[in-house]
């Protein structure tokens, strides 16, 4: 029983004490039950041949136990911690895997990072102009010294590991500087501050952390890289579809006024001729009037410097005021307009709301066959102005209608000029008066443009 007793014991000790102090353990209860358990009594001495067998068993015995207790506690401890480190390693990577932004992944990097190790990295990123930008918000009193500035630019020509003294009096530590080096392009200097003895045994694992950073990282610089040349891409694309346009679009008029204008020059006989002339030159004028507007409206909508100036206005006055402007172009056609009687007044920008009937109007023309009808309809409810445009020409095809409001749009039937802005920038006049403009095929042919804007009753003015 007293052997069992003394076994527990070394056993128990095992749990908490290393090798060496076991063993010590294990022969020190040996010999207290030597001394006291077996006989003779209080001595050392052993008579018997199976006693002394017994005590090199008992002996035995409890050194392999307690051995093995402290080599498993020992594994244990070691499995745990490896397990510590997966599941750090693990997180790591999968907040990584979703973080969007070098910033974010900066972020996370830091976080992670803090948690595990006890240390935040500093991060020296490449910026447009390939010098370093200090990423990491770190305190004042924890600035980058002139020792660590000038490491990074070491780091940054050599490509290596750089540890230095950090040069911060208040709290010495080492400044370890790496390399953030990817498979295709090095992006930066990453800064770690430690004084924790044990990190070289750490060492391993801040290299997988930092392999994992290093690879996210990489990851949005690329795709930030691949971002700016889509749209420089893009806006190489626009640029040249918008200077064909221009330079085709600004040719007609151009051309027409030159050949008008050497006419007049050449004919002073017929006054009849003179007028005509005359009137050519006023008609390509005002198509190159309005391709310049519809260019510098375009301006102030992508600028977002465009202004609504909301006041009240009769619609009567607004269809009145497009139509007239476009007579010439819509003597060809019946034109219907629909006002109820004793329509309210509504509130909007005059000008604006004019610039959108006139180009969704104009475009109408320009795709309906002379003679068919053409329908301007307003309506009022529940505090919503409703005008609608209808014409019977050959519509859009189904495919297309999602990209009718789109710049430079332009239908695959198309057989008139144009930069395809016109019902673009209808769209955001409408939309800066917070409204909205749908636009749907006819059952019978032809489009119907629906433009819905929220506006009050003169009767609920603040006066």
């Amino acid at each position: 029983m007293v052997s069992f007793l003394l076994l527990f014991v070394v056993s128990l000790l095992s749990l908490f004490l290393s090798v060496g102090p076991v063993v010590v353990a294990s022969t020190v209860a040996a010999i207290i039950w030597n001394y006291f358990f077996i006989p003779p009594h209080l001595t050392f001495h052993i008579d018997k041949t199976e006693d002394i067998l017994i005590f090199g068993l008992f002996f035995i015995i409890a050194l392999i136990n307690g051995v093995m207790h402290t080599r498993i506690r020992n594994q244990e401890k070691i499995t745990r911690e490896r397990e510590q480190r997966t599941h750090a390693l693990f997180q790591l990577t999968k907040e990584l895997s979703v973080a969007s932004g070098i910033d974010e992944v900066i972020k996370v990097s830091e976080q992670h990072t803090c948690n595990y190790f006890r240390f935040t990295p500093i991060f020296l990123i490449y910026d447009d102009n390939q010098s370093l930008e200090l990423k990491s918000k770190i305190k004042k009193e924890e600035e980058l010294t002139t020792l660590e500035k000038a490491g990074a630019q070491r780091v940054t020509a050599e490509s290596k590991q750089t540890i230095i003294d950090s040069g911060i009096s208040q709290h010495p530590k080492l400044s370890i500087l790496q390399p953030i080096k990817g498979s295709k392009m090095n992006l930066g200097v990453i800064i770690i501050r430690t004084n924790d003895p044990a990190f070289d045994q750490k060492e391993n694992l801040w290299d997988a952390f930092l392999t994992q950073i290093i690879n996210a990282l990489e990851r949005e610089f690329l795709a930030e890289l691949a971002r700016k040349v889509s749209f420089l891409n893009e806006s190489d694309r626009l640029y040249r579809t918008l200077f064909n346009s221009i330079s085709h679009e600004f040719r007609i008029p151009v051309a027409a006024i030159m050949g008008a204008a050497d006419s007049l020059l050449n004919e002073t006989k017929f006054p009849t001729i003179q007028k005509a002339l005359s009137q050519e030159i006023i008609t390509a004028s005002l198509r190159l009037n309005r391709l310049i507007e519809n260019l510098l409206n375009m301006s102030r909508l992508e600028s977002g410097h465009l202004s609504v100036r909301l006041d009240w206005h009769d619609l009567n006055d607004l269809f009145n005021k497009v139509t007239d402007d476009l007579k010439e172009e819509l003597k060809p056609y019946d034109l219907d307009i629909i006002i109820p009687e004793n329509f309210p007044l509504v509130r909007i920008d005059f000008g604006l709301m004019e610039q959108v009937l006139y180009n969704i109007l104009h475009n109408a023309t320009q795709y309906t066959n002379p003679e068919t009808l053409i329908k301007l309809l307003a309506d009022y409810t529940d505090g919503i102005l409703t005008i609608t445009i209808k014409d019977h020409g050959i519509g859009f095809p189904e495919e297309r209608l999602p990209y009718v409001f789109e710049k430079f749009f332009k239908a695959s039937h198309n057989q008139t000029g144009g930069l395809g802005l016109g019902l673009s920038i209808a769209k955001g006049f409408v939309q800066a008066h917070g409204g909205q403009i749908m636009v749907e095929n006819n059952e019978n042919g032809g489009a119907s443009f629906i433009i819905k804007l929220p506006t009050e009753l003169p009767g609920f003015i603040s006066i």
